[in-house]
């Protein structure tokens, strides 16, 4: 994935993950018996798409949170033909993260108020600082433009992956910036969308630390970049996940673009249902007929209808 390295905080070491540049008409990666699914965003705008995804996660920035991807719809409907075939959903989206506090960003929270409510804050009272409380603020608000500002059809319904990249600004205070990302991800789960991190263990240790036991971020599926090829992609499934309670649901590698394994095998296909039990059609009543002395009797010799 790209972030915008102008925004990056000097001092902090990029992890060495290759930034994709698409090629015209690209070719789906061939490797015998493993699925594969590709993420694409801005970098992509005008160039060739791959085909016979498997599955498919777009970028809604253009590399930075407050960006939008000029290209998405184009984007959204190439993602649309993503095959299946694996546990991950057809189309899934990603979003860049930040926290520009101390970089002068072009607009800061300064009250807890978003759209015009006011959002249950964990750190407290949002003042307009550099604070947590001001950064899990700003990243409510910046999930709540993701879905709902940048041409995102039914956001609940996507899987939304939050990507944590030291090419981003962020702060040198790792709970605010842990609290920018749970604000995040309080937003998207208020709407009831299913959220996961990507990053690399290096990255989200130097950015976020060591998380709250009580943080919402713990539990969430993990997308692990870093591997070099199909075969080291399916070897990072093995690796711990990003937060504590989650599971690593998808690994990445970057030749001309981001190739995705998935780790979570898919669901068996349900059991075909059992027949249902055909109760035994009941005989026929006798047709009754009258004897010589007037009395009716039943008649078993006459077919019944």
């Amino acid at each position: 994935m790209k972030t915008a390295k102008l925004m990056a905080v000097a001092c902090l070491l990029l992890a060495g993950i290759a930034t994709p540049f698409s090629a015209a008409n690209a070719a789906p990666m061939e490797s015998p018996g493993v699925a594969l699914g590709n993420d694409i965003s801005w970098p992509q705008c005008g160039g060739g798409l791959p085909a016979g995804q498997s599955f498919a996660i777009v970028g809604v920035n253009g590399g930075w949170p407050e960006s939008a991807n000029p290209c998405l719809a184009e984007q959204l409907q190439w993602a649309a033909s993503s095959v299946g075939g694996t546990s991950q959903p057809a189309v899934a989206l990603y979003v860049n993260t930040g926290n520009p506090a101390e970089f002068g960003p072009a607009w800061w929270p300064s009250s807890n108020g978003v759209a015009n409510a006011t959002v249950p804050n964990p750190y407290g009272t949002c003042d307009g600082s550099a604070s947590a409380a001001c950064a899990y603020i700003y990243g409510y608000t910046m999930a709540f433009q993701d879905a709902n500002q940048r041409g995102v059809s039914d956001p609940a319904k996507h899987m939304w992956w939050l990507d944590v990249e030291t090419g981003n600004a962020w702060s040198w205070d790792k709970v605010a910036n842990a609290a920018d990302i749970e604000g995040m991800a309080a937003y998207l789960q208020s709407i009831g969308a299913a959220v996961g991190i990507y990053s690399t263990s290096y990255q989200f240790g130097i950015i976020a630390g060591r998380l709250h036991p009580d943080s919402n971020l713990n539990g969430l599926k993990s997308w692990l970049a870093g591997a070099t090829s199909p075969e080291t992609a399916v070897e990072l499934c093995s690796a711990p996940p990003l937060t504590a309670g989650g599971v690593v649901a998808l690994t990445q590698f970057t030749t001309d673009l981001d190739y995705n394994y998935s780790c979570i095998p898919p669901a068996p296909p349900a059991p075909p249902k059992p027949a249902p039990v055909v109760a035994p059609p009941k005989p026929p009543a006798p047709t009754l007929t009258e004897d010589a002395s007037g009395k009716r009797k039943p008649d078993w010799s006459i077919p019944q209808s």
